[in-house]
């Protein structure tokens, strides 16, 4: 099993940045041959939705539309983390940003195809 841990959320003003740290514990993707680590947010009127994801070996990367140009994924295999970069924040992006990993090879924007999530961390951005 593994176990996830985000920090960084809080309170900012549209236009600022913040950035989200996720510690992976536990049995990390070091163990397998392949895996996704990803972010996930949700927001009072809206259903989950796919942020970001890179792949365990960083070669690949995928992001929603809403936060392409704005936001970067990165991961530290050394640490075992998993970061978001947030810039140029908008009211919008307000919602509970949750870390997300999954076993296999292949891509996922689904929340079903995650099999381990973090409690999750609020941002609020205020206009």
């Amino acid at each position: 099993q593994m176990q996830l841990l985000e920090s960084g959320g809080g309170l900012v003003q549209a236009g600022d940045s913040l950035r989200l740290s996720c510690a992976a514990s536990g049995r990390t993707f070091s163990s397998y041959a392949m895996g996704w680590l990803g972010w996930f947010r949700q927001s009072p009127k809206k259903e989950r939705e796919f942020v970001a994801a890179i792949r365990w070996s960083g070669d690949n990367s995928s992001y929603a539309d809403s936060v392409k140009g704005r936001f970067t994924i990165s991961r530290d295999n050394a640490k075992n983390t998993v970061d978001l970069q947030m810039n140029s924040l908008k009211p919008e992006d307000t919602a509970v940003y949750y870390c997300v990993g999954r076993v296999g090879p292949r891509l996922a924007i689904t929340r079903a195809m995650y099999d381990y999530w973090g409690q999750g961390t609020q941002v609020t951005v205020s206009s």
